[in-house]
C-alpha cells in the first residue's frame, strides 16, 4: 500500500504555464484522509511552496531546495546546507563564466545580485522571499545556504553543466531545468531527503511513490519503489525509468493520484 507520495513541480505537476492545477487540493485532502502523506518535492524555497499549497499546507510535507530542506507544519525536520567556506569560491567561478547568473538560496530568503531579464523575472516568480543585494558575498554567513541556483542564458545542458562540475569539485552540480543548474553540498539531493523521511515516518521503500521529470529528481525516483516520469521528461531520465504517465500539460500526476485513491477505496 502507498503511504508516501513525492512530486516534483516544474515540468511535472505544474503545467507549461507553471500553474498549479486547482484539483490537486481536493486530491491531497483525499490522500490525507486515507493516511497517505503528500510532499511537493521541488528546487523551490519553502516560502514559495507554502504559498502555492496554502489551502492544504498542514496536510503536506515540504521537500524544498532539491532536498536540502524538509519542513512539516512549520517545523524544520532536515537541513543540509553548503559550507560557508565553499560559497565564495563557487560564486567567483560562476561569475568568471559568461551568461551565468547566480542566486543564493537560503533557508529563509533567496538573494540575487543581477537584475538582467529574464533572470530577474524568473527569480521573483519562483522565490516568494527574494532580495536584491549589491553583492552576494555579503550574504555569506547570514543564514544557511541550501543551494546556489544558476540561471544559464544559453542552455544548462550545453553550457554550464559542461564546465561547473570540474570547477567546483567540492560541491554537487546538477541540471534542474532547461536553463537552470543547481549547486549544493555533495550530500544534498531529493533522494537523501526521502531516505530521511522514510526513517522519520517509518515508510518502507515499496510504500513510497515519486513523480519527477529532470535529473534533480533522479535520486528521489531511485529511493521510491514506485517511480514515474511524465512523457515530457528529460530524455535521459526517461531512458532510466520506464513507468510513464501523461505529460504535465495533460495532468499526468492528477490521473495517477486518482488511480491510487480509487485503489484505496476498493481495498477498504
Amino acid at each position: 500500500m502507498i503511504r508516501f507520495i513525492a512530486s516534483d513541480l516544474d515540468g511535472t505537476l505544474l503545467d507549461e504555464k507553471k500553474q498549479l492545477p486547482e484539483e490537486i487540493f481536493g486530491l491531497i485532502g483525499q490522500l490525507h484522509e486515507r493516511g497517505i502523506l503528500f510532499a511537493p518535492a521541488s528546487g523551490r524555497q519553502y516560502a514559495n511552496l507554502e504559498k502555492l499549497f496554502a489551502p492544504v499546507k498542514d496536510k503536506v510535507l515540504f521537500l524544498c531546495e532539491n532536498g536540502a530542506l524538509v519542513k512539516y507544519r512549520g517545523e524544520t525536520l532536515y537541513l543540509d546546507p553548503i559550507a560557508d567556506d565553499c560559497l565564495k569560491d563557487a560564486l567567483d567561478e560562476i561569475r568568471a563564466l559568461p551568461d551565468l547568473y547566480p542566486m543564493l538560496c537560503g533557508a529563509d530568503y533567496a538573494y540575487i545580485e543581477n537584475n538582467e531579464m529574464p533572470f530577474f523575472r524568473y527569480a521573483m516568480l519562483s522565490y516568494t522571499n527574494c532580495k536584491k543585494v549589491e553583492n552576494l558575498d555579503a550574504v555569506i554567513g547570514k543564514e544557511p545556504v541550501c543551494k546556489i541556483a544558476v540561471y544559464d542564458a544559453i542552455a544548462a545542458a550545453e553550457h554550464c553543466i559542461k564546465v561547473l562540475p570540474q570547477r567546483l569539485p567540492r560541491l554537487r552540480t546538477i541540471i534542474s531545468g532547461f536553463d537552470w543548474c543547481d549547486i549544493s553540498a555533495t550530500t544534498a539531493n531529493k533522494g537523501r531527503a526521502v531516505r530521511f523521511i522514510q526513517e522519520k515516518f517509518g515508510f518502507k521503500k515499496d510504500e513510497c511513490l515519486a513523480f519527477g521529470d529532470h535529473m534533480n529528481d533522479y535520486e528521489m525516483l531511485l529511493e521510491c519503489g514506485h517511480p514515474y516520469v511524465p512523457e515530457n521528461a528529460y530524455p535521459p531520465l526517461k531512458r532510466m525509468f520506464r513507468n510513464y504517465i501523461p505529460s504535465n500539460d495533460e495532468g499526468g500526476v492528477l490521473t495517477k493520484l486518482k488511480e491510487i485513491i480509487k485503489k484505496t477505496e476498493a481495498i477498504s
